[in-house]
C-alpha cells in the first residue's frame, strides 16, 4: 500500500476536515489504548515521544516491539518514533515523507498522516468482502448490509453517510432491538447523526469519533474520518458474524444429530413392533391342535387365510421399510461423517430377516398341516360314515337271528319239516359264513379309524365290540342248533325234496340280491377324474351280469310258485324291483362325482391359466429391474421419477394377484390338493410378489440416498455417472474399478475395502462405494470444526455456560446441548460450566454421548 494513495497532504488545508480526522483519529487511538490503561488527549502531543505511538502498535498488532527508550533528550525521542515507523514498514507499508523528527516536532499534519496509515494497515487492509479487500471490501459490506433500507445507497465514505441513515441501517441490520429505523426522517440529519453515534457508543463500545454538527455543516465530510469510525462497525460486527457463523455450523451440526437420532429411535420401534408381532404370530402358526372334523379344519383355513391376505401385508411393507429407513440411515450418517448406527441387540436388519424367515417357515408349516388334517379328516369322516352304513347293514341283518336260533320249532315238525328247517338252516350258515366278511370290514374300519386318531373312536370301538360279540354269539347258536336239528333229522328220515331245492337255490340267491345292495350303496371318495371313470367302469360290468341274475330269479320264483307253503315257512321275501333303484341312485352319484371332477378340472386350469401369468409378469419384471438397476440414464431425478412410474404400474397388477388368491380359495374349498397343469403354488407367488415389491422399494431408496449424497457432499451428475459407469463395467471385480479411477496399491485397496465391506462380506454396492468416494472428493464437518465454533461462543474459554447457549443457539437446540453436556471438569470452570470439547467429539462417534 503506498501512502501517498491514501494520504493527501493538500486535503489537510482544509481546516474542518483537519478538524474531523483530528477528533476520529484520537478517538480511534483511543479505543485501543484504552486496553493497556491510558489514552491520549492531544495527537500531535502525546505521539511525540514515540512510547505511547509503540505502545499502540503493541495493542493493535497483539506483538511485542523493540525495547523503547526512557530518556528524555530528542535523540532517545527520535530512536522510539523510528521503532516505530520500521514495524509499521516491516508490515508492507510504505511510507512517504514522514520522518521521526516531524512526528517528534509536533507537525500535526505528519502525525495525522502516519496515523492514517496505521488505520489503513490495521483496521481497513486485511477486510476482505467476496474477493475484495480493503476499502473496496469496506465499501461492498456497507452495501452489502444497507441494500434492503430505504433511503440508503451506499456509494462512497463522505456523502452517502451525510444524513446518518447508512449508520443507523449498519446497526439495525445487526442489532434490530437497538434502532427504530421506520422512525426515522432523512431531513433530520442532526438527530439520525446522533442516535446512531449513541446506540454504538452505549452498546456497541465502539467510541464516539464524529460531530454530528460537523458532518451536517461540512460540504463534503472527510473520506478518512468517515471510514475510520465505519471501519469500527465493521470489526464490531465481525465478531457478532463469527458467533453467528459458529452458531449457524452448531446448529447445522446439531439439526443433523438430532434427526438421525429420531431415526434411530423411529427404527428402534418399528424393529420392536415388528419382532413383537412375529413373536406373537410364529405361536399362533405353530399351534397344530387338531379338529374333530373338516369343517372346523375349514375354518383354520379361512383364518389363515385371512392372515395371508389381510394382517401379513402391512407387515410385509413394515419389514421393507424399516429396511429403507435403516439403509438411508446410515447414509446420512456417512454423509455427515458420523459412525454407523448400531441398532441394539436383537434388532439388526439381520436379526429381522432371521424372525422373518422362522416366520416363513412356519408359515409354510402350518399351511401344510391344514391341508394335510383336511385329507386326514375327510378320510375319517368317510371311514366313520361307511363303518356306521356297514354296522347298520349288519345290524339290520343281525335283527332276529337269535331268536330264531333259540327256537324249538323242529320238536313238533314232521320228518319233511326238520329237513326244511336242517336245509333251511345250512342256507342260514352259508349265509352266515357270507356275512364274515363284512364283519371283518367292520373290525378293519374300527382299526384303521383308532389308528388315524378319529375324535369318537370310542363310540366306534364300542359298536364294533357288541358287533363282535353278537356275532360270536350268533356262531355258538347256530352249532347249537344244527346239532339239534341233525339229532331230529335222524328220527324224521322224510323230506320234501322240491323244499330242499328250493331252500338250495334261494339262498345264494338272496345272499347275492345282499351283496348287491350293499355294494351298490357302498361309499366312495374320488380325487381326480380318471378315478370316478374307473368306478363308473365297474358298475357298468357290474350291470351287464343283471340278465344272468335275472333268469336265476325267476327260476327261483317258478319253484315259489310249486311251493307256496313251504317258501312262507321259510320266510323267503319276495324283492322285486329294488335292485332296479339302487342301480339307479347309484349311477346318479357316479355321474355327479364325475361332474365333480370336471369342475375341479375347470378349477385346476383355470388357477394354472392366471398362476402361469402372474408367474412370469413376476419373473420378467425381477429381471427388468435388475436391468434398470444396471443401465440408469440421465439425472437421478429422472431415475427417481422413472422408477416411481415403473413402481405405479407394478402396483396396477396387484388386482391379478388378488383374483389368483380368489381363485386358490376355491381350490382349497374344493379340497384340490395337486395339479398337474402347472409347476406353481400359490406359496412361491405369494413370496415372488412380496419380493418383487421389496426390490423396487429398495432401488428407489437407493437413488433416494445418491441424491442426498449428491446434495450433501456437492457430487456433479458428471462425477455420479463416472461411478456408476466404472462401478458397473467392474461389477465382478470392485479392485479393477478403483484402478480405473486412478487408485493403486494393495495397502490403499485393503484400507478402502474396510471402509466399504467393514463386514467383510465381500460384496460392496454402489450406495457403499458412491459414499466413499464422495468422502474421498469433499469436506464435511468434523468434531474439531465444531469444537472451534463452541469456542467463538463461549469467547475463548475452555468451557461454555447454559446461559450462553441460550443466547447463541435456538431454544430446543441449547436445551439439547445442556441436557448432553457433562460438566466441565476443568482447573478454570465455574459453577455451572458445560464441557463441550467431549460432546462435540462424542457427535461423531469418537466417545460416548
Amino acid at each position: 500500500m503506498e501512502q501517498e494513495n491514501d494520504w493527501d497532504r493538500d486535503l489537510l488545508l482544509d481546516p474542518a476536515w483537519e478538524k474531523q480526522q483530528r477528533k476520529t483519529f484520537t478517538a480511534w487511538c483511543n479505543s485501543h489504548l484504552r486496553k493497556a490503561g491510558t489514552q491520549i488527549e492531544n495527537i500531535e502531543e502525546d505521539f511525540r515521544d514515540g512510547l505511547k505511538l509503540m505502545l499502540l502498535l503493541e495493542v493493535i498488532s497483539g506483538e511485542r516491539l523493540p525495547k523503547p527508550e526512557r530518556g528524555k533528550m530528542r535523540v532517545h525521542k527520535i530512536n522510539n518514533v523510528n521503532k516505530a515507523l520500521d514495524f509499521i514498514a516491516s508490515k508492507g507499508v510504505k511510507l512517504v515523507s514522514i520522518g521521526a523528527e516531524e512526528i517528534v516536532d509536533g507537525n500535526a499534519k505528519m502525525t495525522l498522516g502516519m496515523i492514517w496509515t496505521i488505520i489503513l494497515r490495521f483496521a481497513i487492509q486485511d477486510i476482505s468482502v467476496e474477493e475484495t479487500s480493503a476499502k473496496e471490501g469496506l465499501l461492498l459490506w456497507c452495501q452489502r448490509k444497507t441494500a434492503p433500507y430505504k433511503n440508503v445507497n451506499v456509494q462512497n465514505f463522505h456523502m452517502s453517510w451525510k444524513d446518518g441513515l447508512a449508520f443507523n441501517a449498519l446497526i439495525h441490520r445487526h442489532r434490530p432491538d437497538l434502532i427504530d429505523y421506520d422512525s426515522l426522517r432523512k431531513e433530520d440529519a442532526v438527530t439520525n447523526l446522533n442516535n446512531a453515534f449513541e446506540v454504538a457508543e452505549k452498546h456497541l463500545d465502539i467510541p464516539k469519533m464524529l460531530d454530528a454538527e460537523d458532518i451536517v455543516n461540512t460540504a463534503r465530510p472527510d473520506e478518512k474520518a468517515i471510514m475510520t469510525y465505519v471501519s469500527s462497525f465493521y470489526h464490531a460486527f465481525s465478531g457478532a458474524q463469527k458467533a453467528e457463523t459458529a452458531a449457524n455450523r452448531i446448529c447445522k451440526v446439531l439439526a443433523v444429530n438430532q434427526e438421525n437420532e429420531q431415526m434411530m429411535e423411529d427404527y428402534e420401534t418399528l424393529a420392536s413392533d415388528l419382532l413383537e408381532w412375529i413373536r406373537r404370530t410364529i405361536p399362533w402358526l405353530e399351534n397344530r391342535v387338531p379338529k374333530n372334523t373338516v369343517t372346523e379344519m375349514q375354518a383354520k383355513q379361512e383364518d389363515f387365510r385371512d392372515y395371508r391376505c389381510v394382517h401379513k401385508p402391512p407387515k410385509v411393507q413394515e419389514k421393507c421399510q424399516l429396511e429403507i429407513s435403516f439403509n438411508t440411515l446410515q447414509t446420512k450418517l456417512r454423509l455427515s461423517n458420523r459412525p454407523a448406527f448400531m441398532p441394539s441387540e436383537g434388532r439388526m436388519v439381520s436379526d429381522i430377516n432371521g424372525a422373518w424367515h422362522t416366520l416363513e417357515g412356519a408359515e409354510k408349516g402350518y399351511e401344510e398341516w391344514i391341508l394335510n388334517e383336511i385329507r386326514r379328516l375327510e378320510r375319517l369322516e368317510h371311514l366313520a360314515e361307511k363303518f356306521r352304513q356297514k354296522a347298520a347293514i349288519h345290524e339290520s341283518w343281525t335283527d332276529g337271528k337269535e331268536a330264531m336260533l333259540t327256537q324249538r320249532d323242529y320238536e313238533t315238525s314232521t320228518l319233511s319239516e326238520v329237513k326244511a328247517l336242517l336245509r333251511k338252516h345250512e342256507a342260514f350258515e352259508s349265509d352266515l359264513a357270507a356275512h364274515q366278511d363284512r364283519v371283518e370290514q367292520i373290525a378293519a374300519i374300527a382299526q384303521e379309524l383308532n389308528e388315524l386318531d378319529y375324535y369318537d373312536s370310542a363310540r366306534v370301538n364300542d359298536r364294533c365290540a357288541k358287533i363282535c360279540e353278537q356275532w360270536d354269539s350268533l356262531g355258538t347258536l347256530t352249532h347249537k342248533r344244527k346239532d339239534s336239528l341233525e339229532r331230529t333229522e335222524k328220527q324224521l328220515e322224510s323230506i320234501d325234496e322240491l323244499y330242499l331245492e328250493y331252500a338250495k337255490r334261494a339262498a345264494p340267491f338272496n345272499n347275492w340280491m345282499e351283496g348287491a345292495m350293499e355294494d351298490l350303496q357302498d361309499m366312495f371318495i374320488v380325487h381326480n377324474i380318471e378315478e370316478i371313470q374307473g368306478l363308473i367302469s365297474a358298475h357298468e360290468q357290474f350291470k351287464s351280469t343283471l340278465a344272468e341274475a335275472n333268469k336265476e330269479r325267476e327260476a327261483i320264483q317258478n319253484i315259489q310258485a310249486e311251493v307256496q307253503k313251504i317258501a312262507q315257512s321259510n320266510g323267503i321275501k319276495k324283492t322285486p324291483g329294488r335292485t332296479s333303484s339302487w342301480f339307479h341312485q347309484r349311477d346318479h352319484a357316479l355321474q355327479d362325482e364325475l361332474n365333480k371332477q370336471n369342475s375341479n378340472d375347470t378349477l385346476r386350469k383355470t388357477f394354472a391359466t392366471q398362476a402361469n401369468a402372474v408367474g412370469q409378469y413376476i419373473q420378467d419384471k425381477m429381471e427388468e429391474i435388475g436391468r434398470i438397476s444396471i443401465e440408469m440414464n440421465g439425472t437421478l431425478e429422472d431415475q427417481l421419477t422413472n422408477l416411481k412410474d415403473y413402481q405405479d404400474s407394478i402396483m396396477s397388477y396387484a388386482p391379478e394377484i388378488n383374483k389368483l388368491e380368489v381363485c386358490h380359495q376355491s381350490i382349497q374349498e374344493a379340497l384340490i390338493f395337486d395339479n398337474q397343469y402347472t409347476s406353481y403354488t400359490m406359496e412361491h407367488l405369494r413370496v415372488g410378489w412380496e419380493q418383487l415389491l421389496t426390490t423396487i422399494a429398495r432401488t428407489i431408496n437407493e437413488v433416494e440416498n445418491q441424491i442426498l449424497t449428491r446434495d450433501a457432499k456437492g457430487i456433479s451428475q458428471e462425477q455420479l455417472y463416472e461411478y456408476r459407469t466404472s462401478f458397473n463395467h467392474f461389477d465382478k471385480e470392485f479392485k479393477a474399478c478403483l484402478i480405473s479411477l486412478g487408485y493403486d496399491g494393495e495397502a490403499q485397496f485393503n484400507r478402502i475395502m474396510a471402509v466399504v465391506d467393514p463386514n467383510g462380506s465381500g460384496a460392496v454396492t454402489f450406495q457403499a462405494f458412491i459414499d466413499y468416494m464422495s468422502r474421498e472428493t469433499t469436506d464435511t464437518d468434523t468434531a474439531d470444526q465444531v469444537i472451534a465454533s463452541f469456542k467463538i461462543l463461549a469467547a475463548d474459554k475452555n468451557y461454555i455456560l447454559a446461559d450462553e447457549l441460550r443466547r447463541e443457539l435456538p431454544p430446543d437446540q441449547a436445551e439439547y446441548c445442556i441436557a448432553r453436556m457433562a460438566p466441565y471438569a476443568g482447573p478454570d470452570g465455574v459453577p455451572g460450566a458445560l464441557d463441550y470439547m467431549s460432546f462435540s467429539t462424542a457427535l461423531y462417534g469418537e466417545s460416548d454421548l
